[in-house]
């Protein structure tokens, strides 16, 4: 036990733990049994992982799924004195052979890997060599078709855990739930008896959840300027479309409110200075889509406002975590505006194309990839959308493609190359199906979110499984 403390002192800079912190390394350290942590985004779940690879003889693997995200944590450790690194795409070849030699040398205590990296074979022949204290599955929501984030090569950690020696492994995430939950076990490659389900609910008395009813951009513009005026601190505006994003940028700029902006087509350097800009406080508001916040570890954002009709609680409930997390009063406003669901409906059904789209679109790369690579993603919508800008099922199924391994390469650098066959996954009209129906009821449950006239935050831990919370006294339905 003193090895515990000494360790979150001498590392961490803490003298005692939060929430349960303390029990699932303890259950770590000294039962060496499985863990399942969900815990609120800022709660400190990386904690739970990281004080255990100090004290394990060998060392932890951490599956994340964002290059960006892998990144700055191991630039936070290193910082702390902790032998870290990652190996990603970013990564040289000799760069990746020299920390992937240190690791399995014992040299680096924690190594942050993608799921995709399994399917290199150097990297798996290597890795066998190490010795493995413990797997560490970061963003475990990402294991399950069902979860709002779904990456393929999430879903054969069992298969990891057996080239590693099935090591002991706690899976962690914000947003789960039962049916994600169960999938998450099952897909670890475990059973329920095997693992000790951990969760804190959603406890943050500190955010304030409201909900307004907007009917235009007037109602819009007025409950933004009314939370801007009120709440001094750093806070973010969140935006489904861009062009929205853009507008409501250059109406807000006008008024004399200095903001930055951030999106996924802005160039990384832009967005790299933007992150920057606002974690330093430079920047006190920021206008962003929800490519913004992952790995945002900023204590004093003051409020979030959903400008938009978010597309799941999930999505919601992650993005309003990054609120308040010195612990202080800070304000979740969602706007919900009829019109939006219809954004949302659009978007759910560009992200589930059905069977045959996926086989059309394969088989015109399979059969046509140097005039793809020639004319680019113009080419792959003039003969799959009859060139609609608005429509983009292309973008997902070429990202999904990737996901699965089917292609290598990408469009852009002119080099994408058809290297497996079509997944039984991207055949099976009827799995397609069942995932855009389990979407759009995803989206139903946050309309029912605005017309419940019970606790938001009772309704949020019954979405997500955990029944029997106490309403907070403060929400706009509480109060």
């Amino acid at each position: 036990m003193s090895d515990i403390k000494d360790t979150l002192s001498k590392y961490f800079n803490h003298s005692s733990f939060r929430g349960r912190q303390e029990e699932i390394i303890n259950r770590l350290i000294t039962e060496n049994k499985h863990c399942l942590v969900l815990m609120p985004t800022g709660g400190g779940k990386s904690v739970c992982y990281q004080l255990p690879a100090m004290i394990f003889e060998g060392g932890t693997i951490v599956i994340s799924p964002l290059i960006a995200l892998m990144q700055d944590q191991v630039d936070a450790l290193k910082k702390k004195n902790i032998p870290a690194e990652f190996i990603n795409s970013t990564v040289s070849p000799d760069q990746r052979k020299a920390r992937l030699d240190k690791f399995v040398e014992g040299k680096i205590k924690l190594l942050y890997v993608t799921p995709e990296r399994f399917r290199k074979a150097e990297f798996v022949e290597s890795i066998k060599k190490a010795n493995v204290s413990l797997l560490a599955v970061d963003e475990a929501h990402c294991i399950s078709e069902w979860g709002h984030d779904f990456r393929p090569d999430y879903s054969r950690i069992a298969e990891f855990r057996e080239l590693l020696n099935n090591p002991l492994t706690v899976a962690l995430t914000a947003t789960a739930t039962k049916a994600v939950q169960n999938d998450i076990i099952a897909k670890l490659g475990l059973v329920k008896d095997e693992i000790k389900i951990f969760h804190e609910g959603i406890e943050r008395p500190n955010l304030r959840l409201e909900v307004t009813d907007i009917f235009d951009e007037k109602d819009t513009l007025e409950a933004i300027y009314k939370v801007l005026d009120k709440y001094k601190g750093a806070g973010i505006i969140y935006f489904s479309l861009i062009k929205k994003l853009e507008y409501y940028s250059q109406i807000l700029g006008d008024k004399g409110y200095r903001h930055g902006i951030y999106h996924g087509k802005m160039d990384p350097r832009d967005r790299k200075r933007t992150q920057r800009n606002f974690l330093s406080g430079k920047e006190g508001l920021i206008l962003a889509t929800n490519a913004f916040g992952m790995g945002i570890d900023k204590p004093d954002i003051r409020f979030v406002i959903h400008a938009e009709v978010p597309s799941s609680i999930e999505s919601y409930y992650q993005e309003i975590g990054r609120a308040g997390r010195d612990g202080k009063d800070s304000l979740c406003m969602l706007l919900y505006n009829q019109q939006d669901l219809y954004t949302q409906m659009e978007f759910i059904k560009w992200a589930n194309p059905n069977a045959d789209y996926y086989s059309g679109m394969y088989d015109l790369l399979k059969n046509k990839i140097e005039i793809v690579n020639s004319y680019g993603i113009d080419y792959l919508r003039e003969h799959m959308s009859f060139k609609d800008k608005n429509d983009f099922r292309v973008e997902t199924v070429l990202a999904m493609l990737d996901r699965y391994g089917v292609t290598e390469g990408n469009i852009q650098n002119k080099n994408l190359t058809v290297v497996e066959n079509l997944p039984v996954e991207l055949e099976d009209g009827e799995r397609l199906k069942a995932k855009l129906l389990n979407d759009n009821k995803k989206l139903l449950s946050v309309v029912n979110y605005f017309k419940s006239e019970e606790c938001r935050r009772v309704y949020i831990s019954d979405y997500f499984g955990f029944p029997g919370e106490k309403a907070c006294g403060n929400c706009d339905v509480c109060s």
